[in-house]
């Protein structure tokens, strides 16, 4: 899936909670956007436009029916806190984090303010949601990869490559559980 394709479909994603009053409410919706680049970013600039875009799809448009209040932290940590209180303060209907230090300083501010995050490394261990199943709480969103599947990421590398060497402890160290396939042959792994 294209970068953009993606990006879209987050922005879709966060307008669901908003979708059923799209046509409905002559009220204004406001949707909190905590970007973790900087204003100037390229990349960043593509995925907003890409965001306004799929809003436009599903009714929304800027100015009349949505109000977008976008912030750039540039990564700073700093930023992200100064800026996830800034939004919540302006009441949004839900706030779009794209980063996990995004995701943190939000929950920090608000646990009622719906979030939806890109790009969240983890949400589960972070703590950002119960699980991806069930988020619970107020954030849901999109990962890049499920960890939980490290295992079969494992059995494949070793499929594609036979002679890679499987070091257990490094394995451990990165979280990553070795299915009982790969310990059966010994002379392929390394305590």
């Amino acid at each position: 899936m294209r970068r953009r394709e993606f990006i879209t479909l987050v922005g879709s994603a966060a307008a669901l909670p908003l979708v059923a009053g799209a046509q409905q409410s002559g009220r204004i919706r406001r949707v909190g956007v905590l970007m973790s680049t900087a204003a100037d970013d390229r990349e960043g600039r593509a995925r907003i436009a890409a965001f306004r875009q799929g809003l436009q799809k599903l009714g929304w448009t800027e100015g009349q029916n949505v109000r977008l209040d976008i912030r750039w932290t540039a990564g700073d940590a700093d930023l992200d806190r100064k800026f996830a209180a800034e939004l919540v303060a302006l009441t949004p209907d839900v706030v779009l984090a794209t980063a996990s230090p995004t995701v943190a300083a939000l929950q920090v501010a608000t646990r009622t303010v719906p979030i939806v995050f890109a790009h969240a490394v983890d949400p589960v261990g972070a703590g950002f949601v119960d699980s991806l199943a069930r988020p619970g709480g107020n954030a849901t969103g999109f990962v890049l990869f499920e960890y939980g599947i490290s295992a079969k990421w494992l059995e494949l590398l070793k499929e594609i490559v036979p002679s890679v060497v499987i070091n257990i402890k490094t394995a451990k160290a990165l979280g990553i559980t070795v299915p009982p396939s790969l310990l059966a042959r010994a002379d392929e792994v390394i305590e």
